[in-house]
């Protein structure tokens, strides 16, 4: 039977979940975190999974970090993992929680999410994904393993290039902002994956896997409709997920360029090596749409630590405005 083309439910055999999981939840294959909790510490976190970890006279964690430890054997994502991952459990009966490098090493992702996890992440994911909606992009919505948060995912046809796919999730935000612009920065800052490039040494940023049994015994983890409340079949849910080709991610991305539509301040033109000059205007200046709604005549300021803004009395295209004035381009983050 191909497991490829079989409609998968919550009645389908195991394997057929995992072909259908493994085809959405798609990065690096090669490496995979392994959430830890240790009993001595209270420490919690991530790290690679690794056949030598903690073998005496090979591992020397903490003191060298796993990116530069030349002993490092990495274990490859396989079905058995993923297997373990959704059953909440290993082989030796112990908990496993596993996570996902976005990031491939040709700095390209099959996904892309968006994490919301400030006090009003309902209300913030609800409007990023009426701003989904109204640009026909397909996204999944999922209540992130603390149940106070929420990832909103985007599924690719194939492997995008991560400066494509980033760009894609930040004009989604930049519309979201015009309508509810206390989504604020820090959304944007959260996307996965973190970054264009691969960092040296490293993965890029890791997201945990959904659909994690213990997490997902308290409803957390798993996809929800609009109203936040679990699709009763997960399985036929992510099933009928659709995925976004690359031609309407570039042309929703182009189109987006071309309006000036993506949060964030772009850097100078180079004359010499402009990576795309041929979206430059003709003026070397990127025209702002206007501003939709009545302008306050005057602006209170006031200079500290930082320069602090009012929001009372602000029209949502305004304070949008002056958020994505206030945001730069940082190369070395």
């Amino acid at each position: 039977m191909d497991l490829s083309t079989t409609v998968v439910n919550r009645t389908s055999p195991p394997q057929a979940k995992i072909v259908l999981f493994r085809s959405l939840f798609r990065g690096r294959d090669d490496v995979y975190p392994r959430r830890f909790e240790s009993r001595k510490t209270g420490r919690s976190g991530y790290a690679p999974a690794c056949a030598n970890e903690w073998v005496r006279g090979i591992c020397e964690k903490p003191r060298i970090k796993c990116a530069d430890c030349p002993n490092r054997r990495f274990l490859p994502v396989t079905d058995d993992v993923i297997r373990c991952h959704l059953s909440g459990c290993d082989a030796d009966g112990r908990p496993f929680i596993a996570g996902v490098y976005p990031l491939l090493q040709d700095e390209t992702c099959f996904f892309l999410a968006v994490d919301f996890d400030k006090s009003s992440w309902r209300d913030d994911a609800s409007a990023f994904l009426e701003a989904c909606r109204r640009l026909s992009v397909p996204a999944a919505l999922e209540r992130s393993r603390s149940g106070r948060g929420a990832h909103v995912w985007f599924f690719f046809e194939t492997a995008f290039p991560a400066v494509l796919a980033r760009k894609l999730g930040s004009h989604v935000l930049t519309e979201t902002m015009e309508g509810r612009p206390d989504v604020g920065l820090d959304s944007y800052d959260r996307l996965f994956p973190n970054q264009d490039t691969m960092p040296r040494g490293g993965f890029g940023n890791l997201i945990a896997l959904p659909l994690q049994k213990g997490a997902r015994g308290q409803d957390n983890s798993v996809f929800v409709d609009e109203h936040f409340d679990p699709w009763p079949d997960q399985w036929a849910f992510l099933a009928s997920v659709h995925k976004i080709g690359r031609m309407q991610i570039e042309g929703i991305v182009h189109e987006a360029e071309r309006r000036g539509r993506i949060l964030g301040v772009r850097l100078p033109p180079q004359e010499d090596n402009a990576d795309e000059p041929w979206r430059t205007p003709p003026s070397r200046r990127w025209k702002e749409a206007a501003i939709a709604g009545d302008l306050p005549s005057t602006l209170d300021l006031v200079l500290g630590n930082q320069i602090y803004i009012a929001k009372e009395g602000l029209n949502p295209g305004l304070r949008n405005r002056l958020l994505r004035l206030a945001a730069f381009q940082n190369p070395e983050f």
